[in-house]
């Protein structure tokens, strides 16, 4: 997914991020920056199903991409169906309801 900007937004769909995100979370994702490290939530895609954009915790690298998972562990949408995973980019921020920010991982 080719971006121009450094940051585009995204709207959770579905309840693979409870207890961390709820569906119609609104987040702030930033494309580049500094690399993805294990703990982040990422925005990412599947090769199986390049057209799925999803929104994950980044687990480790494997196969040349991202090993991503859902925080809701009865939701597998997520690598243990899929596979590795493409990332696009990092959550900065949920801005909308209750706006909260994203530490990065350590």
């Amino acid at each position: 997914m080719p971006t121009l900007l450094p940051l585009f937004a995204v709207l959770v769909n579905g309840p693979s991020m409870v207890p961390t995100l709820r569906h119609g979370d609104m987040l702030l994702v930033r494309h580049g920056g500094r690399p993805i490290r294990p703990g982040d939530i990422v925005v990412a895609h599947f090769r199986a199903r390049p057209g799925l954009l999803v929104v994950k915790r980044a687990v480790r690298p494997h196969d040349g991409g991202w090993w991503v998972q859902g925080d809701n562990e009865f939701a597998t949408d997520d690598s243990r169906t899929f596979g590795a995973a493409e990332v696009i980019g990092r959550v900065v921020c949920r801005y909308w309801p209750n706006p909260r920010f994203f530490r990065p991982s350590k």
